[in-house]
């Protein structure tokens, strides 16, 4: 999972970057990347770390110009270490593009070979956004007329990128002395929304994965961009839209409203917010016929997801509400950082358990998933160590038992904990004293509750249904054995790698 933005402003945009970046660090903490465009030449600074890490003065005074993209990172596929696949990516030929990708390409070795043996395309990286770069690339070529582009030839290239790929796919794009170019997979499972903000000037576009920057950066939300649908703002400002994916359907990952999403956004006309509101609420039916509730002296949220929905749960069941966990903000999100040893370390080093609140009491804790279920196991251990009578777990979701292959990081079965196990055995592997997990159906249900238009989703990492059809098990077999041959990284290979390029070829000062 990843973040992208991208802006055609009035006036220099690098700190509108800067701060969208900060807005999407949640959704990557890797790498971070801007990009800008000033005339036809390109400005580009991108490192391995956080946001405010990566970018200093003197590295946000190199990135000229009113337009450009940004992006932060979530490995899915490539290396976590390699500084070189942080994106924006950018191609010279046809006409010079800046690239940024969230999601995840099922076909990205095919792609791969496509582009070599045909279309005599050479790829640098085990990034399958390089990939769908250089198949932008030559479609746009094949789509040109002559040696110009138009609004039309954009979007027929986009259609031509739509029939070659398949997976997930949420992109920003900067064409050299053309303008922004935004698309979404047809089946519009990775989110990607578009906004406007009118000054005296004229209007500014932003295209962001969440709702949450164009409201931080003053923005008005217009719409979610459609599935299959690409926007196209000329560098005037000009903006163009069309369906260049006959037969598209939406499909939401709901993994978006259970964890990664902030709960201030709107996805697909959905407030996250109030979809985990409604997730505690379904989650607390079903305590009610599994549990004594005479039993749980308070319910108690796993910070900070999970909180809607357990507050929501507690009121609904009539029980005592208490924050018994206080989060160091300053530890990253455990479930997206690389390596399980980086996880399980960074637990307590995010979460300090408050005796007082457990000492001798029956306790409920509610979190919004169990994925590998490190974090699971070692936080009914703090609530005991801090006292606790009996810990009871509850998960907002259900059971997450397949490999996810759209861009979230948990392809291998064995890494899952309820891949092949019973509740009673995740139980007992987590220590808890009794287990509760949110019904598939009454999660999806939680999310159409908010926006009825939304009757379908793409849960493959619940149910095992994989919505773009070419997922086989031949496929998952092959990805997980990539994963469990992939070097592990060496001491020293997570330090933050600047590397600072301006695309007209002189190297600014670091």
């Amino acid at each position: 999972m990843c973040g992208i933005l991208g802006v055609v402003s009035r006036g220099p945009v690098n700190q509108l970057l800067y701060d969208g970046l900060l807005l999407l660090q949640h959704r990557g903490q890797d790498a971070a990347g801007i990009a800008t465009a000033m005339g036809k030449s390109f400005y580009m600074h991108k490192a391995n770390g956080l946001v405010r890490d990566v970018f200093r003065t003197r590295n946000m005074r190199s990135l000229p110009g009113h337009s450009g993209i940004g992006h932060v990172r979530y490995p899915t596929a490539g290396s976590a270490a390699n500084s070189e696949e942080a994106q924006p990516f950018y191609v010279n030929a046809p006409f010079g593009i800046t690239f940024a990708h969230n999601g995840n390409l099922t076909n990205s070795r095919q792609l791969g070979e496509e582009l070599f043996s045909r279309d005599l395309r050479h790829i640098n990286t085990d990034s399958d956004s390089e990939v769908l770069l250089n198949v932008l690339a030559h479609e746009l070529q094949e789509a040109a007329v002559g040696v110009s582009l138009d609004p039309d030839a954009i979007f027929r290239a986009v259609a031509a990128v739509h029939r070659r790929a398949r997976g997930a796919y949420a992109c920003v794009a900067e064409i050299a002395g053309y303008g922004l170019l935004a698309f979404r997979d047809p089946y519009g499972i990775r989110p990607l929304c578009y906004g406007v903000n009118e000054t005296d000037d004229g209007v500014e576009h932003l295209v962001s994965s969440e709702s949450v920057v164009l409201e931080g950066l003053g923005f008005r939300l217009v719409r979610d961009v459609a599935p299959g649908e690409a926007v196209f703002i000329d560098l005037d400002g000009n903006f163009h839209s069309r369906q260049c994916a006959p037969g598209a359907s939406l499909n939401p990952c709901i993994f978006e409203y259970v964890y990664f999403a902030r709960p201030d956004a709107l996805i697909d006309g959905a407030s996250v917010y109030d979809a985990r509101l409604r997730m505690g609420e379904y989650l607390a039916e079903k305590i009610a016929r599994e549990l004594r509730l005479g039993d749980i002296d308070v319910v108690m949220p796993i910070p900070d997801t999970s909180r809607p929905s357990a507050m929501q749960l507690a009121m609904k069941l009539n029980l005592q509400y208490r924050e018994g966990f206080l989060k160091n903000r300053y530890v990253g999100r455990t479930f997206i950082m690389p390596g399980q040893a980086v996880r399980k370390k960074s637990v307590r080093q995010k979460l300090n358990a408050m005796s007082v609140e457990f000492k001798g009491k029956n306790v409920l804790l509610v979190d919004d998933s169990i994925v590998r279920g490190t974090t699971s196991h070692e936080i009914v251990q703090m609530a005991r160590d801090s006292g606790a009578n009996k810990v009871y777990f509850a998960s907002a979701s259900p059971p997450v038992r397949f490999p996810n292959v759209y861009g979230i990081d948990m392809p291998t079965r064995r890494e899952l904990i309820a891949s092949g196990r019973s509740d009673d055995e995740i139980r007992l592997s987590i220590g808890a004293d009794a287990l509760v997990y949110q019904d598939i159906d009454a999660m999806m249900r939680s999310v159409t509750d908010v926006n009825p238009a939304l009757t379908r989703f793409e849960a493959s990492c619940f149910n095992g249904i994989y919505v773009t059809g070419d997922v086989t098990p031949e496929y998952l077999d092959r990805i997980e054995n990539a994963r469990n041959e992939a070097p592990k990284p060496q001491q020293g290979e997570d330090e933050p790698v600047r590397n600072q390029m301006n695309l007209q070829f002189s190297t600014a000062a670091d």
